[in-house]
């Protein structure tokens, strides 16, 4: 006689992991960073036509601390980037950063020094929505994206010492980091 036999009926069984993906991919807080026009399109898709409420999403948390994804709408200058790397910091761990939009992933059409060209020099990146702006549409497939990622997140795996001070190590090699004095 299987183990399905013997449980009594409404009884599901999971692993802790994946409750814990789900429970993390169900109620994921994005921090609040818009700097550019990507934002108005990232603030349409909390509209009621798109509702991002259906994920868990609908609050937009203003401090770092509450917020576990960060959603990087549009150009990124060399004065935010500190500012940038800051509010990226204080978010508790797990965290997820999505890049929204041709100037926060690649600089877009602004490639002069007082743009980063892309974000992934400042914070590591989990993806990448294109376009200029990208529609809702696009922002609602990258955060999909991103809670497959959650869900498919192991326990106890988080980002350790060396990986963190390899990230450490790239950041001082750009000339953003040496001109703000972005890591002591």
């Amino acid at each position: 006689m299987g183990i399905e036999e013997q449980l009594p009926e409404g009884v599901l069984l999971t692993s802790v992991e994946k409750l814990a993906g789900f429970a993390s991919k169900s109620s994921m807080w994005p921090v609040t960073f818009g700097l550019a026009c990507c934002a108005i399109e990232m603030m349409a898709t909390a509209s009621g036509r798109y509702d991002l409420a259906r994920f868990g999403m609908e609050v937009f948390r203003a401090s770092p601390r509450q917020a576990d994804l960060m959603i990087v709408a549009g150009r990124l200058s060399n004065k935010m980037a500190p500012i940038m790397r800051q509010v990226y910091d204080q978010m508790p761990e797990p965290k997820f950063v999505l890049s929204m939009g041709a100037c926060a992933s690649s600089g877009g059409m602004f490639n002069n020094y007082a743009i980063v060209q892309g974000v992934d020099h400042i914070v590591p990146v989990d993806v990448y929505v294109p376009g200029c702006p990208p529609r809702p549409e696009q922002l609602i497939d990258g955060i999909m994206q991103i809670h497959e990622i959650a869900q498919a997140r192991k326990m106890g795996k988080q980002r350790t010492r060396e990986v963190f001070e390899l990230e450490a190590d790239a950041l001082r090699a750009t000339p953003i980091a040496e001109m703000k004095g972005l890591l002591r």
